[in-house]
């Protein structure tokens, strides 16, 4: 027997004893969900599911609510999302993990460093190349002049001193630039698109090693007879050797970027010209004196062009700014940062994405840790005594056993993480609720590591255990506000999951339970 019920104005039909939640998707309505698995009882902990229901006066959880005939359903008002928003709010008051570790946030270009070190420290350096160039253009550059801003983060100093980022960024650049089949990232078909880029320099080179994977084609424009700008201009051979600059200079014109050189925008080839021949124009010229920016003809200010500080617009539409042109720079990689960004921009303008927002991905930090949570870090890291390499850059040797010494505080789900993927979604705030954060733990069991301050309570390992029979299992322990997800009689996680452990981490919405090598 069938019922039928209206959800959103949309009529569905579905079998006698069909929740709310199954029906919307039978409409391909998407109702966000935390607590809930396929095949195991609601358990309604999250309240993330709720929906309206006509002549009801609560809001009811989606998941564990049944159809009946003739219902009427509203999952978008403004009352289901402010209730949302406020269970995930309450979930995050309770978190206690960082969605990027503090090295990553301090990376003006945003590296997933932690996932560097790893790489690294087991040899896979095409793996960790990849990584690094997903975000920076230049890393052997970088990794000789760089002062490291992203140091300053690592958790590891609190013990002995911190992780050798730096060294270990351009150690597997210079692997890379070594290699007789050097990493070359793919590059989508071509758009069509064609952007002016004036200025050769660091900005401008990461700009164009992104377009040119989006598909856009790239011409450089630059005052000085070859590319390189401040980089070659301003950082002496002994610290920066040209034949590394060009090398890496060259990976970016392999992908099909133009170099016209002798050539300033604004004093040589006007402005609107370039915007007459090209779809966009990136003005990351460096810093310039102010006859410069007035030949440009765009708004400046003291410090430079005058330009949205997230998307690098300038008033006049289709031109974009990055780099020195914006603001004096000390660090040649926050204009590779800038570079990446504005290409980012630049990319959703061309393809019709673009808008004056910045989508910024929600993130939880720790913050300072308590006295003794540095040890439940250092479970799995490696207590050497940070790496004095004996020559001029690190061999493969000293590289893994620096590499070994980083602490892994990203989370093992950061880009897979639903309760991160939620707050994004509902805009919502970590601190909304201020309540004493419990201290960082950590659980580990072959390839298994669970940390209780990311569980949600969810009771999803629970059910799974439960029903696969584990010998243990895993329970709810304690009472309150300090109830969390623990195995009887204090034993350990291996023996908790003996057959399932593989099961409860995919299901996990959080990082609560994951693996430990990702």
């Amino acid at each position: 027997m069938n019922v039928r019920l209206r959800i959103d104005n949309r009529e569905v039909e579905v079998p006698e004893g069909a929740t709310l939640l199954e029906a919307a998707r039978a409409l391909g309505i998407a109702i966000p969900t935390l607590c809930h698995a396929e095949g195991l009882p609601p358990s309604t902990s999250c309240m993330v599911c709720v929906v309206k229901v006509k002549g009801r006066d609560a809001l009811v959880p989606s998941c564990a609510v049944r159809a009946e005939d003739g219902m009427e359903v509203e999952s978008e008002t403004e009352e289901v999302a402010a209730a949302r928003k406020a269970a995930v709010e309450l979930l995050l008051s309770d978190h206690v993990g960082d969605c990027v570790a503090p090295c990553h946030a301090l990376c003006p270009a945003r590296m997933e460093i932690p996932r560097m070190l790893r790489q690294i420290a087991a040899g896979a350096y095409a793996d960790a190349i990849a990584t690094v160039k997903r975000d920076i253009a230049l890393p052997a550059t970088l990794g000789r002049i760089c002062p490291a801003p992203c140091e300053k983060g690592c958790r590891r100093a609190a013990r002995d001193a911190a992780v050798s980022i730096c060294l270990l960024k351009r150690f597997v650049a210079d692997v890379d630039l070594e290699s007789s089949a050097p990493y070359r990232p793919a590059c989508a078909p071509p758009s069509g698109k064609k952007v002016a880029i004036a200025g050769a320099g660091p900005a401008g080179l990461a700009a164009a090693y992104h377009l040119l994977q989006a598909g856009h084609a790239c011409t450089l424009f630059d005052a000085l007879g070859e590319p390189g700008g401040m980089l070659r201009r301003k950082i002496e051979p002994g610290r920066l050797p040209p034949a590394v600059l060009d090398a890496e200079i060259a990976r970016v014109t392999e992908l099909g970027a133009q170099f016209v050189p002798g050539t300033r925008a604004g004093a040589d080839v006007p402005l609107a010209e370039l915007r007459g021949r090209f779809d966009a124009v990136l003005i990351a010229a460096g810093e310039l004196p102010a006859e410069a920016f007035e030949a440009l003809g765009l708004p400046f200010g003291p410090r430079g062009i005058l330009a949205d500080k997230k998307t690098f617009a300038t008033p006049e539409s289709g031109v974009f700014a990055a780099g020195g042109v914006l603001r004096p720079l000390r660090m040649a990689v926050r204009a590779v940062a800038d570079g990446k960004e504005a290409a980012r921009s630049i990319d959703r303008f061309l393809t019709g994405r673009y808008s004056m927002a910045h989508d910024e991905r929600f993130s939880t930090h720790i913050g300072k840790l308590r006295e003794g949570e540095i040890d439940a870090f250092m479970t799995g890291a490696s207590p050497a005594p940070r790496v004095v390499p004996a020559g001029d850059g690190m061999t493969p040797e000293e590289a893994a056993a620096d590499a070994a010494r980083c602490l892994r505080c990203d989370c093992r789900k950061q880009h897979d993480c639903a309760l991160r993927h939620l707050a994004d979604a509902c805009g919502a705030r970590a601190h909304r609720y201020k309540i004493e954060r419990r201290a960082f733990a950590q659980l580990r069991r072959p390839g298994v590591i669970y940390e209780p301050g990311k569980c949600i309570l969810c009771g999803i390992c629970i059910a799974i255990a439960e029903e696969a029979r584990e010998p243990l299992g895993l329970t709810f322990v304690g009472r309150g506000f300090n109830v969390r997800v623990g195995v009887p009689l204090n034993a350990g996680l291996a023996e908790a999951l003996t057959k399932v452990a593989d099961r409860c981490v995919r299901a996990c919405p959080t990082a609560a339970l994951a693996y430990d090598a990702d």
